[in-house]
């Protein structure tokens, strides 16, 4: 069965059981610069899992693009993948275990035709926080799965939670017998032996945790995820993700124009360049810092292993088309976003180029500082990577040829620091985009569609956002404009805004098709990175804007809006930093 097709029943099984479907958030999240990626089904949702009525209902399902960056260093083994999708349906305060329980049976028995033989459970055993999931075995038990199939285990294992606070709750997950020996009389699904995959997650989401522990949310939630391109695995009966329809033309493209046969290089140049492409289409373009940097070190990383395949760097637009026209079926934006894809690629392969070029001069540099010495310091490896972006790899096999060695251990103890504040960074991120939904944000976030609103007024209708940055204490705007805003023009502005609060606007929302909100004059930054359905928020009739939420329910509750600075951004941007003073 491909991919598709399993995307499709899923789809199709959770709207006959009265599941809005609703279109996937882009990559890129909308509003918030907090974090560098969606990464799960339920990130975008958030707001409705604390209790913000969605617009389409109680009951939802769709599949949702996502990047994770914590393993790209992985990727290149038979598992490892930094874009994936997730199929995933929602119960916002509606059914609960044992529906959710009987469903997601229904549909890998019945609807993909698993024998129940080859599925076991896991469940949460329970601790000072929470009792033992004896509902959820019960449940399990009574659709089918023999009792000596159900397993408990702790919070390690059965407990999600995005970061250190936000909504959370026991789990239970099904794990698909690949029909590999066991490694042991005591194997069970919490091994690593292969013989067991876990291939779905259902979040029983009723906790709330913050720095002083667990309360009860306002209502029950059911989130889930099934990973596509590992069910699609499975049920065809591949090794790999890479020996699916998803992969296969292109790793076939690679093997054909390769001249040496290096089959994880291989793996990493598909999946790399399958991320980038997700990534280019949503909007994201490489930098230096963020989510660009991770899009540049895909693609950079991709075009190192393309040299160890010796394959002709201007063959990467054969590539790219061999992926669009294999994916544009699940994909239609990577056909509409053929020839940005391109540019973006083929632009950042010429930048790397020339900083392959310039890494090497500054390793020789480097090695006349030596004389004598034959051993690379470890540090030197590590400034020639985290300052010129050059390749350890690279390096060693520099090293090589001119009869060096480097100091491996140094350079590893240094990489395994720089991981950690990364992943220290990103999960603060991550956090950061979860957690804080707190009244003054939701405030703060509201404000700047008046803000953008009132810019427009006193600037021209051609002022339009650029980007914006919102914490719980302050919000920061960014607008193009060509010069430095007057007093009168920063006064101007604020009285509007404040004229507007006073007047108790209501806020509305509404979903639509995208070219509907254009058509009705919603604002929206970014319009191509837009799903084909959208929400638009609307407050009174002075604003109109495509947004994901969470809003206020009327401008009273924002307070009295004051600019505390204006200034540059960048080149024919500004930027506003403005408070909201409740009195």
């Amino acid at each position: 069965m491909k991919a598709i097709e399993i995307r499709n029943k899923y789809l199709e099984f959770f709207k006959k059981h009265g599941h809005a479907v609703i279109p996937s958030a882009s990559l890129i999240p909308e509003n918030d610069p907090s974090v560098l990626f969606n990464t799960a089904g339920m990130q975008p949702l958030v707001p409705y899992l604390l209790g913000e009525k969605h617009p389409s209902g109680t009951r939802l399902t769709d599949y949702q693009k996502c990047v994770r960056t914590n393993d790209i260093d992985e990727v290149g083994d038979n598992r490892h993948l930094t874009y994936f999708e997730m199929l995933g349906n929602w119960s916002l305060g509606d059914y609960f275990k044992e529906e959710s329980i009987q469903m997601s049976f229904d549909f890998l028995t019945k609807e993909l035709e698993i024998p129940v033989e080859k599925l076991s459970v896991t469940c949460f055993a329970g601790d000072k926080d929470c009792p033992k999931d004896e509902i959820s075995a019960n449940c399990w038990e009574k659709a089918g799965i023999a009792k000596d199939h159900i397993y408990f285990y702790g919070k390690d294992d059965n407990w999600w939670i995005a970061g250190e606070e936000g909504p959370c709750g026991p789990d239970t997950e099904m794990f698909y017998d690949t029909g590999k020996p066991a490694c042991s009389e005591d194997c069970q699904p919490s091994c690593d032996c292969g013989k067991y995959v876990e291939i779905w997650n259902n979040v029983f989401m009723e906790y709330f945790k913050d720095k002083n522990g667990y309360s009860k949310l306002k209502q029950k939630n059911v989130d889930t995820g099934l990973g596509l391109e590992r069910m699609a695995m499975l049920l065809q009966g591949k090794e790999t993700p890479f020996d699916t329809e998803l992969f296969a033309p292109v790793m076939e493209k690679i093997k054909e124009l390769q001249k040496e046969d290096i089959i994880e290089s291989r793996r990493i140049v598909a999946e790399h360049l399958r991320s980038s492409m997700m990534i280019i289409s949503d909007g994201g373009r490489p930098s230096n810092i963020d989510r660009g940097y991770v899009l540049r070190r895909l693609i950079r990383r991709m075009i190192r292993h393309l040299n160890k395949l010796e394959i002709d760097l201007n063959e990467l637009s054969t590539l790219i088309d061999t992926n669009v026209d294999n994916l544009k079926e699940m994909y239609p934006e990577l056909e509409k976003n053929r020839d940005i894809i391109k540019t973006v690629i083929l632009e950042e392969k010429d930048k790397f180029v020339k900083t392959l070029a310039h890494g090497e001069r500054e390793f020789q540099k480097e090695i006349k500082k030596l004389r004598d010495n034959k051993k690379i310091p470890g540090q030197v490896v590590f400034k020639l990577y985290d300052t010129y972006g050059f390749p350890p790899e690279v390096t060693k096999e520099l090293a090589k040829e001119n009869g060096y060695e480097i100091d491996l251990e140094e350079f590893e103890e240094l990489f395994k620091k720089h991981q950690e504040k990364s992943r220290l960074g990103a999960e603060q991120k991550f956090k950061g985009g979860l957690a804080d939904q707190s009244e003054n944000t939701i405030a703060y976030h509201t404000a700047t569609h008046l803000l953008n609103a009132a810019l427009k007024v006193v600037l021209g209708p051609d002022t339009h956002q650029r980007g914006s940055n919102i914490t719980a204490e302050r919000m920061r705007f960014d607008f193009n404009c060509d010069h430095k805003l007057t007093d009168e023009e920063k006064q101007k502005t604020e009285e509007l805004v404040n004229k507007w609060i006073k007047e108790e606007l209501p806020v509305t929302v509404e979903t639509m098709k995208k070219e509907d909100a254009v058509k009705s004059g919603a604002e929206c930054m970014f319009i191509e990175k837009y799903p084909d359905e959208v929400t638009v928020y609307s407050i009174g009739d002075v604003s109109k804007e495509l947004c994901g939420g969470p809003h206020v329910k009327n401008t009273r509750e924002l307070g009295r809006f004051k600019i505390k600075k204006e200034e540059s951004s960048s080149s024919g941007v500004r930027r506003i930093k403005a408070v909201l003073i409740k009195e």
